[in-house]
């Protein structure tokens, strides 16, 4: 079974971001254990942040760190409808 895209992103505090799948299900992934790593420890800059974007069912910014639905939809957690 395929995990749903992403169609749908908004950046949070503490560094977590609100995902909406094709699925229609909302769920919250935490970034906090990826911001000591290579690349993305450029997203503690929380306006740098701020600029994440869905793009072809994952997430993406501006300078490559990215994150795949797979990831996205195993490691995040449902949200409350």
């Amino acid at each position: 079974m395929l995990n749903p895209k992403v169609v749908a992103v908004e950046a949070c505090e503490p560094p977590s971001l609100v995902l909406t799948f094709a699925n229609g299900e909302r769920r919250r992934f935490d970034v906090s254990p990826y911001l000591d790593k290579g690349i993305f420890k450029e997203l503690r800059d929380s306006a740098y942040f701020r600029s994440v974007r869905a793009a072809s069912g994952f997430v993406a910014w501006p300078r490559g760190q990215d994150f795949s639905s797979d990831t996205l939809y195993l490691k995040s957690i449902a949200l409350s409808p």
